[in-house]
């Protein structure tokens, strides 16, 4: 037997006391709820949960790679920015001694 807590609304849980069965449903999503033996329900939940964890890794090692590139461009257009006030200041002292 297992004592189960579960959420029944949102904010709302109940407990409930479930007897040893051979058979569980497993709602898969898009309205479909499937019946599978334990041994088949703990199989697939355990390579959902791999696929999962890979996927998991796959999505960190992508933001990683966005926060560097997300840095080099900060670097870059700090670059650019600095280049262009050096250029303005060239220019403007250029400018006066044109004028004299």
């Amino acid at each position: 037997a297992l004592l189960a807590d579960f959420e029944v609304s949102e904010g709302i849980y109940s407990r409930a006391h479930i007897e040893d069965t051979d058979s569980v449903c497993l709602w898969l999503g898009a309205n479909v709820m499937l019946e599978y033996s334990c041994e088949e329900a703990t199989t697939r939940l355990q390579r959902n949960l791999e696929n999962a964890k890979a996927s998991l890794e796959v999505l960190v090692a992508d933001l990683q790679f966005l926060r560097d590139q997300v840095t080099i461009m900060r670097v870059t257009i700090a670059r650019v920015y600095n280049w262009d006030v050096h250029q303005k200041r060239i220019r403007q002292a250029v400018a006066p001694a044109k004028d004299s």
